[in-house]
C-alpha cells in the first residue's frame, strides 16, 4: 500500500479561510474637480476686479459680514466658500480639497459629498457669525468638515478597515489639531469657522456616511451595504471566510466588473 495515499474513508478537508482583497468603488471625483474649478475661476474674478476696477467686488458681495447677514443677506453664509484672500490661501484650501475630496466623494457619492461640503461650510460660517463679528472668507470651513467626515467614516467602518482606520484617524486628529493650534496662534484666522465646519461635517457623516459590512457571500462575490444599497463586487478569488470579517480589508482601487 502506498504510505502517502490517505485512507479512502477519510472525509475531505474543508478549504482553509483565506483573506480576500475587496476593492471599493472608484467613482470619478467630478464634483471635487468642479468645486476646485469654480473656486479658482471666482478667485480669478477677484484678481481681475482688483486690477481693473480698483476693488474686490466678489469679496464685497459675498464675504461673511455680520451686520449685512443680520440685514437679510443670508447668502453670505455660503458664498465665502468660493472667496479667498491670497494665492497662498486658495492654494492651501484647494490642495486640501483635492487630497481629501476625491476619496470622500468616491465613498459618499457625488450628491452626498456636495451636501456634506456645503452644509459643513454653512455650519462653519454660522458659528463664526454667532461668535465673532470679524468678516471671513475661504473654503477652509468646508475642508475641516471633510476632515471630520473622513474620521467618522473610518470609525464607523473600523471593523472592515482594521489597522488602516486606526492609523488614518490618528493622522486626521493630528492634522486637525495642528491646524487649529496654528489658527489660534496666528491673527486673522477664523478658527470658529473651522470648528463649526468640523461639527457640521461630523454630524452629517454620523447620520449620512456610508456604512459597509459583509452581507452575504458566494464563491466569488462579496456583498456590501452602503447607505441601504447593497452592491456586489467580484473578488479576485473565492471567499471562504464570510462568517468573520476579520481577514478582510477594503482597497481603494477599481473592482473588476461590478454587477
Amino acid at each position: 500500500m502506498n504510505p502517502f495515499k490517505p485512507p479512502e474513508n477519510t472525509p475531505p478537508q474543508p478549504p482553509q479561510p483565506t483573506g480576500v482583497r475587496v476593492e471599493t468603488p472608484n467613482l470619478k471625483p467630478y464634483a471635487t474637480y468642479a468645486l476646485i474649478g469654480v473656486t479658482v475661476f471666482i478667485y480669478g474674478l477677484q484678481l481681475l476686479s482688483q486690477r481693473f476696477l480698483g476693488s474686490d467686488y466678489p469679496e464685497l458681495i459675498g464675504v461673511k459680514f455680520g451686520s449685512l447677514i443680520r440685514a437679510g443677506q443670508l447668502w453670505r453664509l455660503v458664498t465665502p466658500l468660493f472667496l479667498h484672500a491670497s494665492l497662498l490661501h486658495i492654494g492651501f484650501n484647494m490642495y486640501a480639497l483635492w487630497v481629501f475630496g476625491r476619496g470622500i466623494e468616491s465613498r459618499f457619492g457625488r450628491l452626498r459629498f456636495l451636501a456634506l461640503y456645503f452644509l459643513a461650510g454653512f455650519a462653519g460660517n454660522v458659528l463664526s457669525f454667532v461668535l465673532t463679528p470679524d468678516p471671513s472668507l475661504g473654503a477652509s470651513t468646508a475642508v475641516f468638515g471633510l476632515l471630520a467626515a473622513e474620521g467618522v467614516f473610518l470609525y464607523q467602518n473600523r471593523k472592515i478597515l482594521h489597522g488602516q482606520a486606526r492609523r488614518a484617524i490618528t493622522n486626521l486628529v493630528y492634522m486637525a489639531g495642528i491646524n487649529l493650534l496654528i489658527g489660534f496662534s496666528v491673527p486673522g484666522v477664523d478658527n470658529w469657522g473651522h470648528i463649526g465646519g468640523m461639527l457640521g461635517g461630523l454630524l452629517f457623516a454620523w447620520f449620512g456616511a456610508p456604512y459597509w459590512k459583509v452581507e452575504a457571500c458566494s464563491p466569488a462575490c462579496m456583498w456590501w451595504t452602503s447607505a441601504r444599497a447593497a452592491v456586489c463586487w467580484l473578488a479576485s478569488r473565492p471567499c471562504c471566510s464570510c462568517s468573520s470579517p476579520s481577514p478582510l480589508w477594503a482597497g481603494s482601487g477599481r473592482s473588476s466588473n461590478p454587477h
